[in-house]
């Protein structure tokens, strides 16, 4: 536990012992315990069904499953969770109006090699006893998971963790993420401009504009996440840690012919 130390700030303590700010924060972010059932079923099925929002997920709780639920608690959870429907729906979009929106750069576009297209998103994990959000940076050429980040909060601040993290690999030419606030904001549109990189955002209703991330959230989820149920934020973040070693260095991916993210991103790496 980190403890006030005259003269020293927290987040200088942090530095000195080689920690990330967000790793302070490993306490689950909390929920009754009917609540997280909810949240958990809502996660499982959007990875299935990214199109639906809050209206057809009552639908489904209530008609397919049986539960009593009604669309004004499933949109709380939803947003809880920072998701909605890949369908443009005002009421529910994490976007703020102030902050630039830049166009989408990839459309049509062929990427020839690692470091040419990164990306970023954040997405909600169910805990025994509690959440959190994860963000990564993805390679898109090779898949490579560059950095991850836990926090018990929505704040910029561990994906700003994350982006610096990723940049120990280089930097992109293009970055591409979705239009929520995190992504948005001035400190993150700023640093990737001061490494001179082109900013691309998906567009509205477009489900495949950050398609490699969305692959990662379900291998996360049901290949590790879904199986082990982390009891708290630490065994979640060993968890994790150990996932993405196995996923970047020994699974094998068929879009990859069979070969694993490191072995592409480290043999085809232009910078």
């Amino acid at each position: 536990m980190i403890e006030s130390i005259e003269g020293l700030t927290k987040t200088r303590q942090f530095e000195l012992l080689g920690l990330s700010k967000s790793s302070y924060y490993y306490q689950p972010a909390e929920e009754s315990r009917s609540n997280l059932h909810f949240m958990r079923l809502i996660d499982e099925h959007y990875l299935k069904h990214p199109s639906w929002g809050y209206r057809r997920m009552e639908w489904y709780l209530k008609e397919e499953l049986g539960y009593e639920i009604n669309h004004k608690r499933v949109l709380r959870l939803m947003q809880k969770m920072n998701i909605r429907s890949v369908l443009p729906h005002p009421k529910t979009s994490e976007r703020n109006k102030e902050h630039k929106i830049y166009p989408y750069l990839l459309r049509n576009i062929k990427i020839t090699h690692p470091n040419h297209v990164w990306s970023t998103d954040i997405t909600y994990i169910p805990m025994a006893k509690g959440f959190m959000y994860l963000v990564a940076v993805i390679d898109w050429y090779s898949r490579f998971v560059l950095s991850w980040k836990l926090s018990n909060s929505l704040e910029t601040t561990f994906c700003m963790e994350a982006l610096e993290e990723a940049f120990e690999y280089g930097k992109p030419k293009i970055f591409n993420t979705d239009q929520g606030s995190q992504f948005t904001s001035l400190d993150f549109t700023s640093r990737l401009k001061e490494k001179t990189i082109k900013i691309s955002m998906d567009g509205k209703g477009r489900a495949l504009d950050n398609v490699f991330v969305e692959r990662l959230w379900w291998s996360v989820k049901y290949e590790d996440v879904y199986l082990k149920a982390y009891e708290n934020g630490l065994d979640l973040y060993h968890g994790l840690d150990e996932y993405f070693v196995h996923y970047n260095t020994y699974r094998p991916h068929k879009s990859l012919e069979n070969k694993t993210p490191l072995s592409i991103f480290e043999g085809n790496r232009c910078n």
